[in-house]
């Protein structure tokens, strides 16, 4: 046998998944039972909460499976307790999640027009009964797979995911002062750094500054993200090109003091620096609200001082914030948005001394 035949032979055997059909109802019930408490059978990892699909595509989704085109296979990873994590079809569950939960409206559609402007309820039962049962199929992962080959699958379908290429792309498309500030003078900071918990899938895929640029767009925006509800990847395109073509060096200097500011007091002040818990990683929306919450907080009363430091487990037993900040639908919404970063800013300031 050849090198090249047994070094593929000795991988293959690191790799155990199967492939499970499960029906669009039962899909949708694993996803939304226990999903309050973080307990859902079908979960989302934190590093993929940001629902970036519009309505539109949503909508298109939905109006394939009802013309009975095929859907892409699902790809999850069974843990120890036998939940399985969602690595590749987030934006696809939640879609039909929300449709059946009655949250989206179908838009746009140009195939089956007669579905326009219709919620799940609205349609006939046989319909309804039928878009249920339709199956689509599931490869699961299972936890026999050694770690570093279920890591090295995880970043293989994760680069191909929306959520994760956006930072990628913009660094290449949108250059400028603004885009060189976010990775020489902002991304190095070690402390900002230290604080930050990423999945194995996301850390060399430029999260860091993803999460800077969201930091900065999302305070200087504040209170007015409609742009954002529209589509968050968008905004986010927008700031950058508008900040690389007016950048000064004022600005700059003013923006690098308001990001290390609100470092140094997350430091200080945070148990679990970005996180929600020890080891947990860092979720986009609950960074946006810390972030940006200790910011506004920082400029409404600058030299801030708390009573005590900050468990976050303890805000997140706020059903409101905790809403705000799980990433079940409309994870940019004004009303998500700003509920998130006003709670941590009020928190903050009835703490304070």
């Amino acid at each position: 046998m050849s090198n090249v035949e047994e070094q593929i032979k000795e991988l293959k055997k690191e790799v155990s998944f199967d492939t499970r059909d499960f029906t669009i109802e039962i899909i949708v019930q694993k996803y939304n039972k226990g999903l309050d408490n973080d307990e859902n059978e079908i979960f989302v990892p934190d590093y993929q909460r940001d629902f970036v699909w519009d309505e539109e595509r949503q909508s298109k989704m939905v109006e394939s499976i009802i013309l009975g085109l095929p859907i892409p296979s699902i790809f999850v990873a069974e843990d120890v307790n036998g939940r399985l994590e969602i690595v590749d079809g987030s934006q696809r569950i939640r879609t039909l999640s929300a449709f059946i939960n009655e949250e989206l409206v179908l838009k746009e559609l140009s195939k089956v027009t007669s579905l326009n402007g219709k919620k799940f309820s609205e349609l006939d039962e046989s319909r309804k009964r039928k878009f249920n049962n339709t199956a689509i199929s599931m490869i699961v992962l299972s936890e026999e797979t050694s770690p570093e080959m279920r890591n090295d699958l995880f970043e293989r379908i994760n680069k191909g995911s929306d959520i994760l290429r956006g930072m990628e792309v913009r660094k290449g498309i949108y250059t400028g002062g603004f885009t060189d500030f976010l990775y020489s003078k902002c991304s190095n900071n070690t402390k900002f750094r230290s604080m930050i918990k990423l999945s194995s899938s996301v850390r060399n895929r430029q999260e860091y500054e993803e999460l800077i640029l969201r930091f900065f767009a999302i305070s200087e925006k504040y209170p007015k993200y409609s742009t954002f509800s529209r589509n968050v990847g968008s905004a986010l395109d927008d700031y950058i090109k508008d900040k690389n073509f007016n950048f000064t060096v004022e600005e700059e200097r003013l923006m690098l003091a308001n990001f290390n500011s609100m470092v140094n007091f997350v430091h200080d002040n945070f148990l679990f620096g970005f996180s929600k818990n020890e080891g947990k990683e860092t979720s986009r929306m609950f960074f946006e609200a810390l972030s940006v919450g200790t910011h506004l907080a920082l400029k409404e009363k600058p030299r801030l001082e708390l009573r005590k430091k900050v468990d976050a487990r303890e805000w997140l037993n706020d059903y409101g914030f905790k809403c705000a900040t799980m990433g079940k639908y409309r994870t940019h919404s004004t009303v998500t948005l700003r509920s998130r970063v006003d709670f941590v800013m009020g928190k903050l300031l009835f703490l304070s001394r």
